[in-house]
């Protein structure tokens, strides 16, 4: 079977040899029934591999139906998956039947099914060995011949060791194992992928297709894609219709997909590093929110500024640890050398009589709160007066009071 033929048929675009791999081993397995576990990172399109079992096998002219096991509610599952009869509980007006009924003869796409139940696993496991199963309230077996493709963006080894997940059931499902890469192993796709998405947007809107500078380019391809062809799509849709110039540069780029730096680390199961920065609901409120991105630059550097001005105008020395001896502490003077003390010099203090402290700041927030507060109090208290002294916006300086308590 020629694999650009069905790259063309299914929409893939890209040469990374992995990606080949795959499709490789879809096309191998397709004409048989074994089963299949598609592993991979959410977004990286698990679900194209089992459409292409399904169609290249002796099952394409039957049905062909997806479930995402981690979007139904674990008290509805099995009715889901095997069906009902009438009376098993209380809305079952009606005998119902499951998907596995309606696939049977043809392929069954089981997403997400790390999340299955242990009590629907152990389920799973009876129709993937005898191809048997009891609808809710029932007593009669059913039978059914289904193919079953799984797939999964957690480590299934890792579920088996903290008993999330049926050892058993994991080497019935995976006869054959697919793994797809992630998009950041696919550098020289991602520009291909970048263009389609692209145009397609273009073409669908009647509008004019972006274009990225040589800078925003290279970001692009370096950029890590932790949430793979699905964010890659977000994105590049996003922009599409959001900016009115048409070039693309860094700047703007950086807007839509913002340094890792910038985003919280989750756990990455399908990955070596230590932690990556893929929380879909957080992406999106930062991509959609820029004039906060804009306001929060500003802040930034504004306090830059701040910092220089407190480094600038006062001399920061470190704090002083008075030195202990068996019956009094010696407070050295900051300048004179260790070592090169008299004992005139010295000024020995009683631990009883060791009240006195310099009032002077000796930190640098120290010396930040009392700016603030000169500033005020040389404004009478009217802080867009401070605010412009202190080189800083009201905003900043709102959030300086606040952190520091100050009370003028």
């Amino acid at each position: 079977m020629d694999i650009q033929s069905v790259k063309t048929r299914f929409g893939i675009l890209g040469n990374n040899p992995q990606l080949n791999k795959a499709l490789e081993i879809a096309l191998q397995v397709s004409v048989t029934n074994m089963s299949v576990l598609v592993t991979g990172e959410s977004g990286v399109g698990k679900e194209v591999f089992s459409k292409i079992i399904h169609q290249y096998s002796s099952r394409k002219h039957n049905k062909y139906i997806a479930v995402n096991c981690g979007a139904i509610p674990e008290g509805t599952i099995e009715s889901e998956l095997f069906g009902h009869v009438r009376g098993a509980f209380t809305s079952a007006d009606r005998d119902r039947k499951g998907y596995f009924s309606e696939a049977d003869k043809g392929t069954i796409f089981l997403d997400e099914v790390g999340e299955l139940p242990l009590s629907m696993q152990a389920k799973l496991l009876r129709v993937l060995e005898t191809g048997e199963f009891l609808p809710v309230g029932s007593s009669k077996l059913q039978r059914v011949d289904v193919r079953i493709v799984a797939a999964t963006n957690v480590n299934l080894l890792d579920a088996i060791s903290k008993g999330k997940f049926r050892e058993d059931l994991y080497y019935r499902l995976s006869q054959v194992s697919i793994f797809v890469p992630p998009l950041r192993e696919r550098k020289d796709d991602i520009y291909l992928l970048f263009r389609r998405f692209a145009v397609d947007q273009a073409e669908r809107y009647k509008m004019p297709i972006i274009n990225l500078t040589n800078e925003a380019r290279n970001y692009l391809l370096n950029y890590r894609w932790k949430g793979n062809i699905r964010q890659l799509k977000n994105v590049t849709e996003q922009i599409s219709i959001i900016e009115k110039e048409k070039l693309i540069t860094l700047d703007v780029l950086k807007e839509y997909i913002p340094p890792v730096s910038a985003l919280p680390m989750v756990v990455d199961s399908f990955s070596n590093d230590e932690s990556f920065y893929n929380q879909k609901d957080i992406l999106l409120s930062i991509l959609n929110n820029k004039q906060q991105i804009d306001l929060l630059k500003k802040e930034i550097e504004e306090i830059k500024v701040f910092i220089k001005q407190l480094i600038g105008e006062h001399k920061i020395e470190p704090l002083l640890i008075p030195k202990q001896t068996s019956s009094a502490n010696l407070v050295y003077s900051p300048n004179v050398k260790e070592g090169t003390q008299t004992e005139d010099e010295e000024e020995i203090v009683d631990n009883e009589d060791f009240s006195e402290v310099d009032e002077s700041p000796t930190t640098l927030i120290e010396m930040e709160k009392k700016m603030i507060i000169s500033a005020l109090e040389r404004a009478n208290g009217k802080r867009s007066i401070a605010a412009k002294e202190l080189g800083i916006s009201e905003r900043t300086l709102y959030r300086k009071i606040n952190e520091f308590e100050i009370n003028l």
